[in-house]
């Protein structure tokens, strides 16, 4: 059973709290997301995510075959981090974490996911 992880650092030349209102607002995924995956949001969604909420999609990765996703937003702590984790979907495991903090002339934003391929490769 191999758990894989994928870490990505970029830095973004903004300030904090802009770069927390947008990445924290559940409107936005679609736009983080890239065009490939064919994402669109199934839920109703408020302004701002919190700890608890669910949220559907469909994604289309591979042959525009249509895949239900779910996942649930675990943690938020305002302006450090919020983590989300597949609770039905193409992965098996699927934790994602996000990460930002204030830097020189803009922001560090890191994701890092642990995940699972539905086969356990």
């Amino acid at each position: 059973m191999a758990i894989h992880t994928l870490t990505r650092v970029q830095n973004i030349p903004t300030d904090l709290q802009t770069l927390w209102d947008y990445i924290s607002s559940p409107k936005n995924l679609k736009t983080i997301t890239p065009d490939y995956m064919g994402f669109q949001i199934k839920s109703d969604l408020p302004d701002k995510m919190y700890a608890g909420q669910m949220i559907l999609y469909t994604v289309r990765p591979l042959f525009q075959i249509p895949l239900g996703w779910c996942t649930e937003i675990t943690h938020v702590k305002e302006l450090e981090y919020f983590v989300d984790e597949q609770r039905q979907g193409p992965y098996k495991i699927w934790h994602h974490q996000h990460h930002v903090k204030e830097i020189e002339n803009g922001v560090e934003m890191t994701d890092i996911v642990h995940y699972q391929v539905p086969l356990g490769f």
